[in-house]
């Protein structure tokens, strides 16, 4: 069965490698669109997004963003269709507080 939905939202503490979604266990997803948001007026901050296939320990080879800059008040958006296996994670962090993440994708069990 396929669901739309909200795969994902959380707002990290700064510089803190964040668990966003883990595909649960006999299911796949695919991630339609990955939205951050800087809720900064006064500074531009910088972004990471990864993907560690069966929740695999942190390596660079798993970033698809390092350190994107996003400026104040702005809203990155990329419409990706990235395919996860069961137990994949996807990873967030930003150096400064009050920046959003949410993942939209599809559910599949």
């Amino acid at each position: 069965m396929e669901t739309l939905k909200v795969l994902g939202q959380a707002v990290p503490t700064a510089n803190v490698l964040t668990d966003l979604y883990t595909v649960p266990a006999s299911s796949s997803a695919v991630i339609s669109s990955i939205v951050v948001c800087n809720q900064n007026s006064s500074s531009t901050i910088a972004f990471r997004v990864s993907v560690a296939v069966g929740g695999a320990a942190d390596t660079p080879k798993q970033y698809l963003y390092y350190d994107l800059p996003l400026t104040n008040n702005d809203t990155f958006v990329a419409t990706i269709g990235i395919s996860l296996a069961q137990n994949d994670v996807v990873r967030i962090q930003s150096d400064t507080a009050n920046v959003s993440f949410n993942l939209v994708g599809v559910e599949v069990a």
